[in-house]
This record gives structure tokens, C-alpha cells and sequence, in this order.
């Protein structure tokens, strides 16, 4: 098999601004599972392109495969990295002035983004979540790319399709080490194959029927929804409660006894219309043991 080259390191006027961490958190945080940190750079991969990522004086540079066209390159970086909306101003808006545990979070990864992510490996992705750590995941995917992913250059392969996942059966999932998932992704993927426009429509619904929406799914239940309208459609106000989440809320915040809903109706009245960014920060924090739960 042919080694794929990749070219030199292309600087990126458009490149946001980050500092060590939080570049690594915002790629390798529990938000995405597609990149892998090598010595001095990161590589990953969504739908098509393939990138490999470091900084340089605080900006991004990124190296692509020399078969890749540079002009389409940028434009996914810039989609994904979501360059149009200002970071800045969101975390601002955040009331971090008055919650000092908010403030320690964002103090921890101050330039920390939300990535725009593809919906369809975005819902993949998070329906092989429950329950597994970021490394787990990640094999997961590795796996269902190398079996049943399409070529893009040399041994790198694309994420199934969920039309190719349709067509597999519950035993040849379960052998990407799926476990009990298999049968989630089967039967979405049959509800899929039913429902042609179902990812397609998601984007243009309202978040709460969104969510509703993808509740319908197998295996997809309110942290997985949450989950996929955060980082697959930007729904900024989409609060994922996860364990650590609650552990915050419950001791940092006083909600002892609280349902997940009432958590998430605190949430929404605390952090406002970024929420989900708050959200962010907050994981981060705790993953790192930035903050001690």
C-alpha cells in the first residue's frame, strides 16, 4: 500500500486563537472522537478530509494529504471549527462574574470552542458512547471505518454511512466490539433507511422538537440528544447532563435531590442562551480534575 505524504505545514489567517490546552481539550476532549495526538501535532479526520493539526504562536497550522485541494481543506477546517460565530462574546455572556466555579472552569481552558461536527458521525459517534471512555470510542469508530468505511487516500478510511450500516446485521456490528450498542445502531439505522429525511430535517427544527426527534432513535436518550444538538448542530442552549455534570451541579450548585430535569431547567436559567458551552467548560474542567468532584 502506497504511504500517503502529506504536505508542509500551511499557516491559516483565519485560524482562531488558543493556547496548548485548550486546542487539545476543544479536539480531544470527549466532544469529538476523530483525532489522535501524535509528538507534535494532532491528526483526525470528518467526513472526507483528513488533517493534521498543531499550533504555531498560538494559531492553527495544519498539514493535508498532497492529493487534498487546499481550498476545499480550509473550508472544512473553517466549518468545523465554526470561525463565524464569536467565541469570544459567548463566553462573556456566561455568568462567570458571579459563579466562581464557572470562572475556574473557563480560567482552566479560556479559549475553549465547540466544534461544528457532521450530524451523521456526530449521532454514530454518541450512540457508541454509553457507557465507554473517549479511548473506547474511539476503537469503536477505528474499527467500523477500517471495516466498512469508503477509501479516501491510501489505508485512511471515511466513517460508514448509516445507508452501509443498514445493511450489515446485528452480529457483524457486534464485532466492532459494540456490545449491547450493536443493536441501537442497527435499529437506527433501519429507522434511517425508513425515514430518508430524518437528518435532513433535524437542522431546521427548533431544538426542543429536535431533541424529541432524535429521542425517537433507539439508544438515544436525553444526554445522547443532547449531545448530538450541541456538537452536531450548534444548539449553544443544549446542556448534556452526564455523571460528572450532575456531581457539579449537585455539589457546586446546592441541587441536591434534583431529577435530571430540574437540572437541566436550572441550567438553562443559570447559564442562558450558551448553556451548552458552560457545559463544556464545566466537563472539561472535571475530566482534568481542574476541578475536584
Amino acid at each position: 500500500m502506497t504511504k500517503i505524504q502529506f504536505t508542509s505545514w500551511h499557516k491559516w489567517s483565519e485560524s482562531p486563537y488558543f493556547d496548548l490546552k485548550s486546542f487539545y481539550e476543544t479536539f480531544d476532549g470527549g466532544q469529538s472522537f476523530a483525532w489522535d495526538r501524535q509528538s507534535d501535532y494532532i491528526e483526525g479526520q470528518f467526513l472526507k478530509s483528513i488533517f493534521r493539526l498543531r499550533l504555531e504562536n498560538n494559531r492553527i497550522i495544519f498539514s493535508i494529504p498532497k492529493t487534498a485541494n487546499l481550498k476545499k481543506a480550509k473550508n472544512a477546517l473553517a466549518q468545523y471549527l465554526a470561525i463565524d460565530l464569536d467565541f469570544d462574546a459567548m463566553r462573556d455572556s456566561l455568568p462567570w462574574r458571579s459563579d466562581l466555579i464557572l470562572k475556574q472552569a473557563i480560567d482552566a481552558y479560556p479559549y475553549l470552542r465547540i466544534l461544528r461536527q457532521p450530524l451523521s458521525e456526530t449521532l454514530l459517534g454518541f450512540l457508541c458512547s454509553s457507557t465507554k471512555q473517549i479511548s473506547q470510542i474511539k476503537q469503536i469508530l477505528r474499527l467500523s471505518a477500517e471495516s466498512y468505511g469508503e477509501p479516501i487516500f491510501s489505508h485512511y478510511k471515511s466513517l460508514p454511512t448509516w445507508d452501509i450500516l443498514e445493511q450489515l446485521e446485528e452480529n457483524q456490528l457486534r464485532r466492532l466490539k459494540l456490545g449491547y450498542r450493536a443493536n441501537y445502531i442497527k435499529k437506527s439505522a433501519d429507522l434511517l433507511k425508513v425515514n430518508p429525511q430524518y437528518l435532513k430535517e433535524l437542522p431546521v427544527l427548533p431544538t426542543q422538537d429536535a431533541k424529541k426527534m432524535l429521542m425517537q432513535l433507539p439508544g438515544v436518550g436525553e444526554k445522547i440528544a443532547d449531545c448530538v444538538l450541541l456538537f452536531g448542530l450548534g444548539r449553544m442552549e443544549s446542556f448534556p447532563i452526564d455523571t460528572w455534570i450532575e456531581k457539579i451541579l449537585i455539589r457546586f450548585y446546592q441541587l441536591e435531590g434534583y431529577s435530571k430535569n430540574q437540572l437541566q431547567q436550572f441550567a438553562r436559567a443559570h447559564f442562558g442562551a450558551n448553556a451548552g458551552y458552560a457545559q463544556q467548560f464545566l466537563f472539561s474542567a472535571a475530566r482534568s480534575e481542574e476541578i475536584m468532584i
